[in-house]
This record gives C-alpha cells, sequence and structure tokens, in this order.
C-alpha cells in the first residue's frame, strides 16, 4: 500500500483552506518542492521562521503537524498553544496524533471499548441536552488523545477511527447546538487530523462537508464551494453509498439556499433525489446517523420555503412531520419553524403563531440553538402584526423566565 505520508500537515493545509500544495507553497513563500518533503513519510524539521509561518497559517504546533524536533533541538512553537485551535482545557489539544513514544502499550481490547463509548455518545446526542453532553464528548476525546500513544497498528487506526468520530460529535453540537462556530472550526480540525491518521476517507469527507456549513451559514459561498470540492474528492476515495452522496448534495443546497441562490439548491436537492432512488451497492457508515429521506425533504422544505415556492414547501414540510420517527426531537423544531415561517409568508400570523409555539414546546423537551433560530426568524417577520393576540402570546411564551434564561445563557 502506497505511505499515506505526513496526513497530520495534509490535513491541516486542507482545513485552512489551502487545497494544493501549490497555493501552500505561495502562502508560505517556498517552493511546492518543500511542501512536498514537508508532507511526505519522513519530513525534514523546517528553518526557524519557515515554522513560524507554518504555525500562523494553520494554528497548530510543530509536532501536532507531524514533525519530530530533533535530537538537541528546541523551539519557540514545541509548547505554545495557538489561539484559533485552542481547545477549553489543556488535554484538548490535538496531542491526538502524537508518535509512538510511549513505554506502556494498551491491549488490542481498548479500541473496541473506547469505540462503544463513542457509539453510545452517538445515540445520546438526540436526547440530551447539549449543554450536559458536550462537556462528556469532550472528555471522551481527550481519553483518545491519551490513549493513541500507547497504542499501534490496527488498534491504533481504529482508536483514531472513533476519535474522528468524536471530534465531528463535539463540532456538531458546538456548530448547531450551541452556536459557537469559531470553536467549531477548531474542533473540526482536530477531527480531520484524527481522520488522516487512521486514514478513514468517507470520515474525512463528512468532517469537510461539515466545515462547508459555517461559511456556507455565514453567506462565503465560495469557501464553502472549495470544501465541498474537498469533500466529494474525499467520498470518492470511499466508497460512498447512495445515502452519502445524497447528503453531501443537500449540505451543498443548505449552503447555496443560506447564499441566496435557491435554484442551485433546488438541482442539488433533485439530484440527491435521484441518486437515492437509484441507490447503490455500498453501505452507509453507522455513524452517519444524521441523514435520511425525510431529513432530505426537510432540506427540500426549507429551500422552497426561501425559494418564495409557499404552497410547495407547506406540503412537503407536513409531509416531513408526517414521516419523521420519534427521534427526530431536533428536527422536528426545526420543521415546525419552517412551517411558522410559510404561514407568515403566507399572510397567516395566527397559524404561524400555532406552529411556532410547537416548536417553543419541542425546545421545552430538547434544546436546540438551530430550531430557537428559526423562532426568532419568524417572530422578526411577524413584526407587522406584533399587536395582535396571537402574536402578543407568542411573545409570552417567547419571552418567558425559562426561555430567555436558557436563550441567554447559551
Amino acid at each position: 500500500m502506497r505511505p499515506a505520508g505526513n496526513t497530520k500537515l495534509k490535513s491541516a493545509r486542507m482545513a485552512a483552506g489551502y487545497h494544493t500544495q501549490q497555493a501552500f507553497a505561495e502562502a508560505l513563500g517556498v517552493g511546492v518542492r518543500q511542501v512536498r518533503r514537508w508532507e511526505s513519510d519522513n519530513p525534514p524539521w523546517p528553518h526557524p521562521d519557515l515554522q513560524q509561518r507554518l504555525t500562523q497559517l494553520t494554528g497548530q504546533d510543530m509536532e501536532v503537524l507531524g514533525f519530530t524536533v530533533p535530537l538537541g533541538r528546541d523551539h519557540p512553537t514545541t509548547h505554545r498553544r495557538s489561539a484559533p485551535v485552542a481547545a477549553r482545557s489543556a488535554g484538548s489539544h490535538l496531542s491526538a496524533v502524537p508518535s509512538q513514544s510511549a513505554t506502556h502499550m494498551q491491549p488490542a481490547s481498548v479500541a473496541a471499548d473506547y469505540a462503544s463509548v463513542t457509539r453510545s455518545h452517538r445515540r445520546l446526542y438526540w436526547s440530551v441536552t447539549p449543554t450536559t453532553l458536550h462537556p462528556a464528548v469532550i472528555a471522551h476525546a481527550d481519553l483518545g488523545c491519551a490513549l493513541l500513544p500507547e497504542t499501534a497498528g490496527q488498534t491504533r487506526r481504529a482508536v483514531a477511527a472513533a476519535l474522528a468520530e468524536t471530534w465531528l460529535l463535539a463540532g456538531r453540537i458546538e456548530f448547531f447546538d450551541l452556536q459557537e462556530p469559531d470553536d467549531a472550526v477548531a474542533t473540526l480540525l482536530r477531527a480531520l487530523q484524527a481522520a488522516g491518521e487512521a486514514d478513514e476517507t468517507l470520515i474525512g469527507s463528512a468532517i469537510l462537508a461539515h466545515t462547508a456549513f459555517i461559511p456556507g451559514w455565514a453567506g462565503e459561498r465560495e469557501t464553502a464551494g472549495e470544501r465541498m470540492v474537498a469533500a466529494r474528492t474525499y467520498a470518492r476515495r470511499g466508497p460512498a453509498s447512495a445515502e452519502f452522496w445524497a447528503w453531501l448534495d443537500a449540505v451543498e443546497a443548505e449552503c447555496e439556499t443560506r447564499c441566496g441562490n435557491t435554484r442551485t439548491a433546488l438541482h442539488l436537492i433533485r439530484h440527491a433525489e435521484d441518486t437515492l432512488a437509484v441507490g447503490s451497492e455500498h453501505t452507509t457508515p453507522p455513524w452517519m446517523d444524521w441523514f435520511s429521506p425525510v431529513r432530505l425533504a426537510a432540506f427540500k422544505g426549507h429551500t422552497q420555503l426561501k425559494a418564495g415556492h409557499l404552497p410547495q414547501a407547506r406540503a412537503t414540510l407536513l409531509g416531513v412531520l408526517e414521516q419523521m420517527s420519534a427521534s427526530g426531537d431536533k428536527q422536528r423544531t426545526v420543521v415546525y419553524g419552517d412551517l411558522a415561517a410559510v404561514e407568515t409568508a403566507a399572510g397567516q400570523p395566527e397559524e404561524a403563531c400555532r406552529y411556532a409555539c410547537l416548536a417553543l414546546d419541542q425546545l421545552a423537551i430538547t434544546w436546540y440553538a438551530t430550531g430557537m433560530d428559526r423562532i426568532r426568524e419568524v417572530r422578526r417577520a411577524l413584526a407587522p402584526h406584533q399587536h395582535d393576540q396571537c402574536v402578543r402570546d407568542l411573545d409570552d411564551r417567547l419571552y418567558g423566565w425559562a426561555t430567555t434564561v436558557s436563550a441567554l445563557a447559551r
């Protein structure tokens, strides 16, 4: 099998937005041949001024980038934590992929044990309050970072794969549930580096697609598009299932919708529907539990809403509610919010307030910041009706003690 090279530096380069070695070389002021050497299996130790440029561009320390300090040498970035990727505790820094220098080695069973907790966290995400679950997930990632240098071979790869999934879950919570995009960027970078250590291209693709959400939601179409190209490139190495490809279409459609390109988004969703209809022989990885044909329909309803196709959006979203599973509480909040937005745009404030209150009922059970964003958007759109009794009733719910404190606390 062809050597993977310095996957840590490759992952950091990609996450920093440099999708080719040439672009990275130009940013560093070196030749592309030098970057190739750094991304080889035995990267040479860079000159001090290049060390500083590497850490500034990637936000990572040298060891985390896959470099080994020569014997008898030290450097100023060895023990420094760069601000963009500093975690909430010292143990969270991605020394997750260090050199195998530990004297104590873990048994092979440690991989299965570690992965079992990762799976449990994955299931708990759908019901446990994010502020409760997030610290547990971060602590589990810290444990994975500590275990990696004490493993080797297939055990090391298995631990790294579970660690990548753990960091991905932490990043999802930070972005979708806690509205902390800056933290999510740093966390997803750690996830990508762990995926590179495991040589798991599909989870690498999933992580890259999640990084596209962040600029996509900010309206930065070009950056989101570049990250989706990278995600699709990794998926081709998979091989990816039809469901995985459809999800990539849905992610790109969401980014296009946020950037105001609803026609392109609807085309992507139609392509995703066709992909699911054809199917494939490949299976969807078990960790991809955030997508299904029903979730695709929810994406579609939201895009139809933004495109102004109100009757179609209403029909699509009502169909989603009928088909949604009992575990879809977070998505149910978003769908209620979108239905409220449909009725607001259709000039039906009472019906809009009814759906908004249903969303608030769901939020009281399972908090989801993305769902609350939908309700706030609806309330702003209801400003012309703010003296109507239904809107005043909604305000009483929206600005009750518990809801207001919870919103401000997050």
